[in-house]
Order: C-alpha cells, then sequence, then structure tokens
C-alpha cells in the first residue's frame, strides 16, 4: 500500500481483515495523510489538513469497529454566521434554527423545512451510489450496469418534483438552486459554501449544487448533514483506523517514502523506497492520488501514451488554504458580544451571495481572495485537550487561495503572509480583538498542502469535483474501477470514485474489488 492516508488505511484493513499480507508505506512521519492532527506550536494541536468528520461512511466504523480502536466523534452545534450589527446560525436544536430564521423570513422558514426534509430525500436516493463500482462505459457488461439499473428504477418511483430537484442539482449552481427556496442572503450564502469546497468555481458556477448535495450525505449517528470533530483531531480517525489494520495483521511502516513502482514482465511487481530498498508485491495500491502515481512513480514510458494524455487532463486546481491560530482567549463578535455560545459551532464568514461570488471573482485572475470565504471553528471548545489550559486553537478553511497566481508569480513566504494577513484582517472586521489574542499563527497555501501532503496542486480532494470527473470518469474515463492499466497496480485515494472527504468509501471498494480478483486468483 502507497501512503497511509485515511483511505489506504481503510483498505488495508479490509484486505489484512481477509487474510491477505499486507504492508502499508507512509512517507511522513505520522499516520493519515490529509486526516492528521500535528503539534504545530508547542502544547497546541491541529487537524493540520482534513478539519471535520461527516462523510465517514457507517458500514466502515461498523465493519472495523472503529469505537473499540478509539474513534469518537464530537458533535458540531450548526454554523454561525456574523453580520454587521446582526448574526444567522443554525444549531441541531431544529425549533431554536426555525425561530432564527422566522426572526429573518417566515418564507424561509417555512422553505428550510420543506428543503431539508428535500435534501434528505435526495441524499438517501443517491447514497448507495457511493458504495457502487463504476461500470466501464466503454463495454456493456451487464453485470456492472445492474446497480445503476437499480438506480433508474428508484428514480423513476420518485415523485415528479424530486425527479425535477434531482436534475437541478445535478446541472445548477449552488446559489442558484437555494434561490428556488430562500430569499434571505446571509442564508443562501452560507449554505452555498458547501456547493464550492475543494472546487475552484463560485457559487453561482453551473454544478456547484451536486457538490453541495455531496456534502449533504454526510452523517452522525444516523443524523444526515451532521459533522463533527474528532475527539485528538482528524488524526483520530486515522489513527482508529491505523489500529484496527495492524490488529488485523497489517504492518505499517513510517517515513518509508516510495521513489517509484518497479515493473517485472510488463506488470508493477514491487516498489524501490527512496532509501533503495526493494520490497516486492503481488498486487499494489496507491493511495496517492493519479497524478503522483502515474506520472511520477510509474516509469515513463509504461503508460499508453493515450490514457497519459487523460491523466494530465484531469483537473486539480487547487483553490484553498488554511490558516491555524493558537490563541490566548476567544474572539468577541461585535454583533453578538462576549464569547460563548455561537463559537461552539462552525463560524461562516458568508455575508452574501456577492460576497462569496467576489472572493471566486479575485481567484479567476489568479489572486487569493482579499476578503475570502472562511470556516472557522475553535476545537478547544468541545475538545479542551488540543490546546495548554486557558487556551485555544483556531482553524480556518480558507477560499479562494488559487494554486497559479496572476503573471506566473510563486507561493513563497511574501504571499503566504500576505495571505495569512487577508484572513486575519477579515476575521478581525467581525471580530476586532482577534489580532490581540494571536500568539501563533501558521499559513498554509496550496503549495504547502502540495508538498507536506502530496495533494497535486493543494487540491484536498485529489481532484475537482466537477460533473465531468466523477463515477466512471474520475480519474480517467473507462478506468473508475480501481484497476489501472499497469497490471498488478490499483488506485484507492480520492481520485478514484466517490471522491474526496473523510469517507473511506474508495479505499474500502477498491480492497474488495481487489478481494475478488485475488480469489479468482488474478491481481490485475
Amino acid at each position: 500500500m502507497i501512503g497511509g492516508g485515511h483511505n489506504g488505511l481503510v483498505a488495508a484493513a479490509y484486505l489484512a481483515k481477509a487474510g491477505r499480507s499486507v504492508l502499508v508505506l507512509e512517507r511522513r512521519h505520522v499516520l493519515g495523510g490529509a486526516a492528521v492532527t500535528e503539534e504545530v506550536f508547542p502544547g497546541f494541536r491541529f487537524s493540520v489538513a482534513s478539519y471535520v468528520v461527516s462523510l465517514l461512511r457507517p458500514e466502515i466504523i461498523r465493519d472495523l469497529d472503529l469505537p473499540k480502536h478509539g474513534l469518537e466523534i464530537l458533535p458540531l452545534d450548526g454554523t454561525f454566521t456574523p453580520l454587521d450589527g446582526d448574526y444567522l446560525w443554525r444549531v441541531n436544536d431544529h425549533a431554536r434554527t426555525m425561530r432564527e430564521l422566522r426572526r429573518w423570513s417566515r418564507t424561509d422558514a417555512e422553505a428550510y423545512e420543506e428543503y431539508g426534509q428535500l435534501m434528505v430525500e435526495m441524499a438517501r436516493f443517491i447514497k448507495p451510489i457511493l458504495s457502487v463500482v463504476p461500470p466501464d462505459p466503454g463495454k456493456l457488461h451487464p453485470f456492472e450496469w445492474l446497480p445503476l439499473a437499480g438506480l433508474a428504477r428508484r428514480f423513476s418511483r420518485l415523485p415528479e418534483q424530486q425527479q425535477a430537484v434531482f436534475v437541478g442539482l445535478m446541472t445548477m449552481s449552488a446559489a442558484e438552486f437555494l434561490d428556488q427556496w430562500f430569499e434571505t442572503d446571509p442564508l443562501k450564502a452560507t449554505m452555498s459554501a458547501s456547493g464550492i469546497i475543494g472546487t475552484f468555481q463560485g457559487v453561482r458556477s453551473p454544478g456547484t449544487a451536486y457538490v453541495l448535495l455531496h456534502h449533504y450525505m454526510g452523517e452522525i449517528d444516523g443524523a444526515f448533514r451532521a459533522w463533527g470533530i474528532p475527539r485528538g483531531g482528524t488524526g483520530g480517525v486515522s489513527e482508529a483506523i491505523g489500529s484496527a489494520a495492524r490488529a488485523a495483521g497489517a504492518v505499517i511502516r513510517t517515513e518509508a517514502p516510495v521513489a517509484r513502482i518497479s515493473m517485472r514482465r510488463g506488470r508493477a511487481s514491487g516498489v524501490v523506497l527512496e532509501s533503495g530498498e526493494e520490497i516486492e508485491a503481488g498486487a499494489i495500491m496507491s493511495s496517492v492520488d493519479a497524478r503522483v502515481t502515474f506520472l511520477k512513480l510509474v516509469e515513463a514510458g509504461t503508460l499508453d501514451p493515450e490514457f497519459e494524455a487523460e491523466v494530465r487532463r484531469y483537473k486539480f486546481r487547487g483553490s484553498s488554504g488554511k490558516v491555524h491560530l493558537a490563541l490566548d482567549g476567544l474572539p468577541s463578535f461585535t454583533c453578538l458580544p462576549g464569547p460563548g455560545d455561537p463559537l461552539r459551532r462552525a463560524v461562516s464568514f458568508s455575508p452574501s451571495v456577492d460576497y462569496m461570488e467576489r472572493a471566486y471573482d479575485d481567484a479567476k485572475y489568479g489572486r487569493f481572495s482579499r476578503r475570502p470565504y472562511i470556516d472557522m471553528i475553535i476545537p478547544t471548545l468541545v475538545d479542551p485537550s488540543m490546546a495548554p489550559p486557558g487556551k485555544h486553537v483556531m482553524s480556518c478553511f480558507v477560499q479562494y487561495a488559487p494554486y497559479h497566481l496572476e503573471g506566473g508569480a510563486e507561493w513563497d513566504d511574501r504571499a503566504r503572509e500576505a495571505f495569512g494577513d487577508a484572513v486575519i484582517d477579515t476575521i478581525a472586521e467581525r471580530a476586532p480583538n482577534i489580532r490581540n489574542i494571536v500568539l501563533h499563527r501558521q499559513v498554509l497555501t496550496p503549495l504547502d498542502l502540495e508538498r507536506q501532503f502530496g495533494l497535486s496542486e493543494g487540491n484536498i480532494f485529489q481532484g475537482e469535483l466537477s460533473l465531468e470527473q466523477l463515477f466512471f470518469s474520475r480519474p480517467v474515463p473507462g478506468w473508475g474501477r480501481y484497476r489501472t492499466p499497469v497490471r498488478g497496480l490499483w488506485l484507492c485515494g480520492a481520485s478514484t470514485h466517490p471522491g474526496g472527504g473523510i469517507m473511506g468509501a474508495s479505499g474500502r471498494i477498491a480492497a474488495l474489488e481487489l478481494l475478488k480478483r485475488l480469489r479468482k486468483g488474478d491481481a490485475a
């Protein structure tokens, strides 16, 4: 297994549970890939890349008995949107959310009920596809298409309104889709943010409504659209999966970077580490992204030129960065003075749809957003163990920060710090005391995410979740079934269906597919 990210660890655990001999090779000193917790400053621990959990598949939690291995997810209580002299919040207490929405618009409060129920139905309708192996569109193998036939039957049985909503979700922008339901601008802006996560698109870009649905499919303890923080940070998820894999017999090595995949008689036969060590294997799985796997680890000349060209066309276009703050106290928002209740949920800097689109306008021309969209959480309010007593950690997910800067400029120290300043300036507009309570600051650009975590162009989903890069076209049309054109080499990371987020589905499905092949005596 190349890479000890959460998908690689999930695949390793399933393979080991099936009695297979599994070796995981992780480049860094710590497991988890982008789902990792690190002590960035003495005493202050951060979920450095991925920072919340919702999409982790329940069947994986159950099959691997992850709570037994230490997994505990602490729920986030909704979203708080600070505004000029006002605020908007949506919490897990449905009645309280309804009262808040009625304060803004009785019409929106009524629509919110219907919208929520309908989106849950849409999530339930599409959710089974998260466990389906995509068919090969170039071949008419009836068995491969059976799951889609079932989906088509279920679609035909949906009420006409739900069919129309599903088509809209597949084609519309997040903002346009939400315009059909709501009139309150801050509400639409905050909800539309889920449609742009991990994409180089704006809230008014067609196709972003699907990304909104992708994030709506998350659940915690059966509650759809619920998000949480793992105790100990997102590294707690990876450590639990890694523990399950070890308990099943897998061997995991850190600080073991793979330099290349070795070939013998036209098939992948093992790997060579950067140290020069050679390791042979009957089958190789790669949880790193498609670009790294095919263009860096596979020897030049191995791939068919047409396939290689498709890999090069696969879009990453990193668009986000992270800012981590070690705090001496809590921010105080002028719209709701005093620390406390609102900060126990995600804080969304998304005051209007126009604000969100202007943030994207900067990125279109190769500039980081001067007034960015920020999704901010303070994990220490639900998990105090992340910082010394009386101190706090703040994690800010920020869009937009394009990987490719205007005029070919580079993400050097000056650009990185200017980006961090823009984030602090934006927070200070709503919470002026922020500058006085920052003890330490870490700024991660897309280039930093690429260098530190191996995410090409800093894309957090190992490739954009755009419609042309989903299902059997992820990562290359016709090669969405986890096997690759290189015999003996498989993909199991988020570059494959169903995509990104701390989900684990790619690792699980890939492992089950490989096991089927192995039972037939063929690891190709």
